[in-house]
């Protein structure tokens, strides 16, 4: 199944692409894709009810707007240079356990929104990520168990303004967390919709130039380590994002660096999980 939500933002109602790839509104199974949803066996009541009501459901306009194919989550929790390539890239040592640090959840926009530069901003990157959501509750999980805690995975293009990351005392949510900064979807997918996580495509381009263009087989850290190391800090809730990390090819590692100007169009995918594209403009314009 493929979850979608759809509407202006802040009002987006949820969705589902079907195997037809039409989007259907779902909107009177009653519930939106949260914390709840995710915590109450939402996607297997979903699905029963499917059966029943698929027929009935309105199809939504292709030119309606995506969201964020989840409600907003209690956070997000990423993993930094968990490609060998792209900590070689930031000059980094390969890390010897999983980077983290937080995004705020209010950078969250969807798929082909605006990216709005932020005030001061000379230094906004793109980063390509696979995303996964948290299906349960999940605290000290062992590895061998942690895949059971996944409700689906969707793309993330990981924006950072590396000047507030890397030259304001070191703290990488700075430059993490700006508004638009965190674009989700268009779908979240669940797991039996693909078929390896640890071997997917993504890529990403700017003004039509490839950037980025690598595979998840390059994590150095992967899903369930990442998953089980996290819940060894924190509980991880039901619709929680968590971003695996970004490979090869950002601006900030370009020999001279290379950052976003308003008018630049980014566009993304992920085999299995479509494809975003935003186009940047300054803040206040």
């Amino acid at each position: 199944m493929k979850l979608i939500r759809f509407g202006q933002p802040g009002h987006e109602q949820p969705g589902i692409l079907n195997s037809e790839g039409k989007r259907l509104d779902v909107s009177a199974f009653g519930e939106d894709f949260d914390e709840r949803f995710f915590e109450k066996n939402g996607l297997e009541r979903l699905a029963d009810w499917l059966e029943k009501h698929a027929a009935g459901c309105p199809v939504v306009p292709p030119q309606t707007r995506l969201g964020p194919p989840i409600g907003r989550p209690s956070k997000i929790v990423c993993i930094g240079l968990n490609y060998a390539a792209h900590a070689r890239e930031s000059g980094m040592e390969l890390p010897k356990e999983p980077v983290v640090f937080f995004k705020s959840t209010t950078a969250i926009c969807g798929p082909n929104d605006e990216l709005i530069i932020p005030k001061g901003s000379e230094k906004t990157d793109w980063e390509v990520e696979l995303a996964l959501v948290i299906g349960r509750r999940a605290s000290y999980v062992e590895v061998p168990e942690a895949m059971n805690y996944v409700a689906g995975y969707c793309l993330h293009n990981d924006y950072s303004e590396r000047s507030f990351q890397l030259e304001r005392s070191g703290q990488w949510v700075k430059g993490k967390s700006c508004d638009t900064f965190a674009p989700l979807g268009p779908v979240l997918a669940t797991p039996d919709e693909i078929a390896d996580p640890h071997n997917l495509r993504l890529w990403l381009t700017v003004n039509g130039e490839t950037m980025q263009d690598s595979n998840t087989s390059d994590f150095v850290f992967n899903i369930p380590t990442v998953i089980s190391h996290l819940s060894q800090f924190m509980t991880l809730l039901p619709g929680d994002v968590i971003t695996t990390g970004t490979p090869f090819g950002v601006g900030l590692g370009l020999k001279p660096p290379r950052y976003l100007v308003p008018g630049d169009v980014v566009e993304l995918g992920i085999e299995g999980l479509g494809e975003q594209r935003q186009v940047a403009r300054a803040y206040g314009i």
